[in-house]
């Protein structure tokens, strides 16, 4: 007698697999804002098995904390007897705090207090650098949380032990405390409810920013671009186009008429074109690189070639905007296409070997997990880039808003960069994941592995004269990663050196006082000059960079002719800038 048949049972293959890891990992993500818990717990745990079998290292500490007792000791005895006749010079902090300034901190406790914490926010910052046999990046990693978590118990941060606070709750009888919460609950009625912070609703576009007139002559599913009207009655013959970064909307370099980078090219005689990032959704998840290439970029590129026929045009990128730039100047170069004028890099990187601390958020483990998660909404959350970018200037962008807005109740003025910055954007997934993999993670550009039309570029093919600026200050883009450029192509590069961070610093109008840089030309045959010594030799000037690029532009461009007309042909105007893809929220 036969068995019974066995029926067929389907077997899972590896794709059912790799989706239940993709699930886990999604699920994950949503509990931890997208950051993988395994990127913290690696890099503590490569610290603290190298730490143990660091017994110079242990000695290292022990005299470090031996001469910062003595030394605060020192400190408060100086102290002792200078009362009435001011406090001693306070000891050393780290390069980057600014806090502690006021004369209340110089008074006992608190200057025990806030000396303590620095000493120990010293001692931390040794213990976690330098462990011979760590990682580089999980030392990074270990580096900045351990600062992170230290700052929560600043003693400036805390309602008790902040002199300054604690003075104004005394003289207005705890009102300060009244305004506080009530801005508090101002913000986080507008974190409820999606909104921008308080007074965001005073800088709308096309009314307060974003107003230099002119229309959108191009629409497609990845930009709208817009052509600006003429305001001289003569303009340079080269047009300038400008791609911004995609993770931020155009209007940065449109703010205010007072600080519109925009409008002072087109007051200067520059018939301006600027590309308007359409803010992604989940019809556009399979956007890749090389749509935002050919769309944004060539489109565009071909849209002004048919309204100023003839005339090379002046290209210029910021940030991501300017790597974009970067990838279709080397193929332009590669491929004899000779339609640029010049290009000019705001703070944008080629070379990402690099990237300062925004590299903390990239790795393997990190980039599965924000894929995971974009995998199920299509885009990366313009939040998440945001937060990224809150922990990297903490002190600045929270402690802050808790300090002066929370305890002492002091109003928490927008300006209009402000109202920008809130204004987040996404960014679609399979765009993303790329950019991160192959320009963070893999450096392919300025090792020439990056594709483009199936074939290899290289940054030395871009022969044209570039502009490039750089931000002392720089979170995203540090500037001596900027620099990179230098070894990377063979062109005659002009580079700007600006006080500020990476938007302050491009967003320069003249008429500052308290802005400097430093400007210095490298001609292709010119030999290497690394960073710090370009830094120690390029002449220093005060006030805005934008006069010296304005002047650079016009040394590159014709003699100056009849403005063109606001469109071509076949190419009408479909609507007044600045547009409807701004709008989109």
């Amino acid at each position: 007698m036969k068995p019974p048949a066995t029926p067929d049972v389907p077997v899972p293959g590896p794709e059912t697999y790799a989706e239940l890891d993709r699930m886990a990992r999604a699920g994950l993500a949503r509990r931890t804002l997208a950051l993988s818990p395994a990127v913290g717990l690696l890099a503590l745990q490569d610290w603290l098995l190298h730490f143990s079998a660091a017994p110079g290292k242990y000695l290292e500490l022990t005299d470090l904390a031996l001469a910062q007792a003595e030394a605060l000791r020192e400190h408060l005895t100086e102290a002792a007897l200078a009362a009435g006749e001011g406090a001693p010079a306070p000891l050393p902090k780290l390069p980057q705090d600014v806090r502690f300034k006021g004369a209340e901190w110089q008074q006992f406790p608190y200057n025990l207090m806030y000396q303590s914490f620095l000493m120990t926010q010293a001692w931390w910052d040794t213990a976690t650098r330098g462990v011979v046999g760590v990682d580089p990046y999980h030392e990074r990693v270990v580096n900045f949380g351990v600062r992170q978590w230290l700052d929560i118990f600043s003693p400036g941060n805390q309602f008790w032990t902040n002199p300054v606070v604690l003075r104004r709750t005394f003289e207005e009888g705890g009102a300060n405390l009244s305004r506080g919460f009530e801005n508090w609950l101002a913000d986080f009625a507008h974190l409820a409810t999606g909104e921008g912070p308080a007074g965001t609703e005073n800088f709308v576009v096309g009314r307060d920013v974003g107003v230099t007139p002119g229309k959108v002559v191009l629409r497609n599913r990845v930009m709208e671009l817009i052509q600006y009207s003429p305001l001289t009655d003569k303009v340079h013959p080269e047009p300038i186009l400008i791609l911004p970064a995609w993770i931020m909307k155009y209007y940065i370099l449109d703010l205010s008429p007072r600080n519109s980078m925009i409008r002072y090219l087109v007051e200067r005689g520059h018939t301006v074109f600027c590309v308007s990032w359409k803010n992604p959704g989940k019809p556009e998840r399979d956007l890749s690189m090389e749509d935002y290439l050919d769309l944004g970029f060539h489109e565009a590129l071909d849209a002004v070639n048919k309204i100023v026929p003839g005339a090379k045009v002046h290209a210029t990128g910021y940030c991501l905007g300017g790597t974009l730039l970067t990838i279709a100047a080397a193929a332009m170069g590669r491929d004899r296409d000779e339609r640029l004028a010049s290009v000019t890099l705001f703070a944008a990187q080629t070379d990402f070997s690099e990237p300062g601390e925004l590299g903390l958020f990239i790795s393997e483990s990190q980039l599965s997990m924000m894929e995971a998660r974009m995998s199920e909404v299509g885009y990366l959350e313009g939040g998440q880039m945001a937060g990224a970018f809150q922990m990297l200037r903490s002190n600045d962008l929270l402690w802050s808003r808790v300090i002066h807005g929370y305890l002492m109740g002091d109003p928490q003025p927008i300006n209009d960069l402000m109202a920008w910055n809130a204004d987040v954007t996404r960014m679609p997934a399979r765009m993303h994941s790329q950019y991160l993999r192959r320009l963070f993670l893999n450096n392919d550009l300025s090792d020439g592995r990056y594709q483009v039309g199936g074939r290899a570029i290289s940054l030395r093919d871009i022969r044209l004269p570039v502009f490039m600026v750089g931000t002392v200050t720089d979170h995203v883009a540090p500037w001596r990663s900027v620099y990179k450029l230098h070894h990377l192509s063979s062109a005659d590069i002009t580079f700007a050196l600006t006080s500020g961070g990476h938007n302050a610093g491009i967003v320069n109008p003249p008429g500052n006082p308290r802005r400097h840089y430093q400007l210095l030309e490298r001609d292709a045959d010119d030999p290497w000059m690394a960073p710090d010594e370009w830094q120690a030799t390029a002449p220093h000037f005060q006030d805005s960079w934008w006069p010296a690029w304005q002047q650079w532009l016009a040394g590159l461009s014709g003699k100056p002719v009849r403005p063109p007309a606001i469109g071509a042909a076949t190419i009408k105007p479909i609507g007044d800038a600045p547009g409807s893809y701004v709008m989109e929220k």
